[in-house]
C-alpha cells in the first residue's frame, strides 16, 4: 500500500482575520506562516502548525475566484482542500489512477522540492483532494513548502492542540461518497462505530450524512487536545472542531 498523510487541511472565510482570531482564541494556535503567492489567485492566507501538519484559512480579496464561487456555492465559510502527502515514487502512479478512474487534475503546483496534483472538486466531491511530495519528508514533521517550513521549526506547542486526527466529509449519500473516495485513494472504505472510515497513515477520513442544510463539503477536523478543559465541539469557519482526548 503506497504512503499517504494528511498534512494539511484548507479551509476557506469571507474575511481571515476574524477566523485567524478565533482560531487563536479558541484553539491557542498561532499563525506559523502567511503566503504571499496565493495573491495570485485572489487570496489571502494564515497557516497554522498542528503537530506535524498545517491548518491553512484562505479568503478571497477580489471577485471571481474559485474561492470565492465555492462560498457562495455552500453559503458561507467552511472546509476546502485535504492536501495529502505521498512518496515522490507514488506521484506519477496516483496520476496514472485518476486518470483511470476519471478525476481530472484541476492545479499542479511544480517546484524542484515540492510538487503538487489538485484533484477536480466535481470528479472527487466533497472537497479539493490533492497528493503532494516534498523532498527530504519522508519522516513525519519533515519540510513543507506551503508552509515555507525546512524541517527545522520547533514542534507546535506542546500540551494543547497536538494533531490533526480525522476529518469528516458530509454528502447527502455519504456511502457514495466514501466509495469514491476510497476508489481515488486506493484505500479501503471500513465500517468502524458505526461510520464509514477510511484510513490514512496519520489520520480518518469519516463520511457522514449531511443534515446541515449546506449540503456535501468537508464538514469536522478532529483535533488531538491534551488539555481536559479545552475538549469538546467548537464550531470556527463553519467547521465542527472535535477537541478529543488523545
Amino acid at each position: 500500500m503506497m504512503g499517504l498523510r494528511m498534512r494539511q487541511i484548507c479551509l476557506v472565510a469571507r474575511s481571515l482575520a476574524p477566523v485567524v482570531e478565533e482560531i487563536r482564541s479558541v484553539l491557542g494556535l498561532e499563525v506559523c506562516h502567511r503566503d504571499p503567492g496565493v495573491g495570485k489567485f485572489g487570496l489571502e492566507n494564515a497557516l497554522f502548525p498542528v503537530g506535524d501538519g498545517y491548518l491553512e484559512v484562505v479568503a478571497p480579496v477580489r471577485d471571481g475566484t474559485t474561492a470565492g464561487r465555492y462560498l457562495d456555492r455552500r453559503g458561507g465559510d467552511g472546509g476546502y482542500m485535504v492536501i495529502t502527502q505521498c512518496d515522490g515514487d507514488d506521484l506519477a502512479a496516483r496520476r496514472a489512477r485518476c486518470e483511470t478512474v476519471g478525476v481530472r487534475i484541476a492545479n499542479e503546483i511544480g517546484y524542484p522540492e515540492y510538487r503538487e496534483l489538485q484533484l477536480h472538486p466535481r470528479d472527487v466531491g466533497a472537497a479539493m483532494l490533492s497528493f503532494s511530495w516534498q523532498e527530504g519528508a519522508r519522516a513525519p514533521g519533515g519540510p513543507w513548502h506551503p508552509a515555507a517550513c525546512d524541517g527545522t521549526r520547533p514542534p507546535a506547542r506542546a500540551g494543547v492542540i497536538r494533531a490533526m486526527t480525522a476529518a469528516e466529509l458530509q454528502s447527502e449519500d455519504p456511502e457514495r461518497l466514501a466509495h469514491r473516495w476510497s476508489q481515488i485513494i486506493e484505500r479501503p472504505l471500513v465500517m468502524r462505530d458505526g461510520q464509514r472510515t477510511i484510513a490514512l497513515d496519520d489520520a480518518t477520513l469519516r463520511f457522514t450524512e449531511a443534515s446541515d442544510g449546506r449540503g456535501q463539503g468537508l464538514a469536522g477536523l478532529d483535533l488531538d487536545c491534551a488539555d481536559p478543559a479545552r475538549r469538546g465541539l467548537a464550531l470556527i469557519c463553519g467547521i465542527r472542531f472535535r477537541l478529543v482526548a488523545p
